[in-house]
């Protein structure tokens, strides 16, 4: 079953910094929340996908469970190196079954691992919410992880009004890995993303899912794509980029200029470089039209 993008974590070593970046962007967002294994985190809605900012605060709370292990220590020892884009999940029907086909792919990290924490109401009132996570690994690309989400009562945590962005941005084209060599990444991602077809050319491969892509190019097409430097991938693909799209650039540029946001404009693109965002590059562009 294909897979759309669900949610990718931003980590940082300073969460209100976080949070004040993301602000200063143009983007509405949520409170602080805390998880049992240490890490808190502020939430960037869009419609059907997130940007979790995400920091560790208490790593005294670390277990030697699943989660803790492969979602609290990782991003822990993540942010031991820098900062960026840690995780990238895509969203699941059933975690359990996503788990089991990749494990008969030879890329299964965890079986369906389940958490529950109390989120609140725009009025403050608690709520529970659920999720369970799968995680998957690719070998060429230790420096992140991947992984499914399912989300157990989606209608306690989506908010409307928390998809509403002074930015104008309404939804996400994709997420952009980077690789000396992309193809070798091409069985992980089609089996990752539940996706047989994808896309090759000179640049890299690009799958196609059902909430924006995955792409994973070569340094020399990364810049030539958004004219910013590639990171360096001597010893692991990765993470680099987020892909959002907005109706109207000028509404963008604006929200960006107020908050004090210097984008680069790159072929019809505003481009934020990691070193204006805490480690990670962020892509707006024109929404397409239906």
């Amino acid at each position: 079953m294909a897979r759309g993008l669900d949610h990718i974590v931003h980590a940082v070593r300073d969460l209100d910094a976080g949070a004040d970046l993301y602000r200063r962007l143009g983007f509405t967002v949520g409170a602080r929340n805390r998880h049992p294994w240490g890490t808190h985190n502020h939430i960037v809605q869009l419609p059907g996908f997130f940007i979790e900012v995400l920091t560790m605060a208490e790593p005294a709370k670390l277990g030697d469970d699943g989660i803790s292990v492969l979602f609290g220590d990782f991003n822990r020892r993540f942010l031991e190196r820098g900062e960026g884009f840690s995780l990238l999940i895509l969203e699941s029907a059933d975690a359990a079954a996503d788990a089991r086909s990749f494990a008969a792919a030879k890329i299964a990290a965890s079986e369906a691992l389940r958490f529950e924490r109390e989120g609140k109401k725009p009025d403050g009132s608690p709520v529970k919410v659920a999720f369970s996570l799968a995680f998957a690994r690719d070998g060429l690309a230790p420096a992140h992880h991947f992984a499914v989400c399912q989300q157990h009562y989606p209608e306690s945590f989506w908010n409307a009004d928390h998809q509403q962005h002074a930015n104008g941005v309404t939804g996400v084209a994709g997420a952009v890995m980077v690789a000396d060599n992309p193809s070798d990444h091409h069985i992980f991602m089609s089996a990752f993303a539940g996706e047989r077809e994808l896309l090759s050319s000179s640049a890299g491969v690009t799958v196609t899912t059902p909430r924006g892509e995955i792409q994973v190019v070569t340094p020399a097409a990364f810049s030539d794509l958004f004219g910013i430097a590639a990171p360096d991938v001597t010893h692991s693909a990765r993470l680099a980029a987020l892909r959002l799209t907005a109706p109207d650039l000028r509404t963008v540029e604006r929200s960006l200029s107020s908050g004090g946001v210097s984008p680069d404009l790159h072929m019809d693109r505003l481009i934020v470089p990691p070193e204006q965002a805490l480690g990670a590059a962020l892509i707006f562009e024109t929404a397409p039209r239906n």
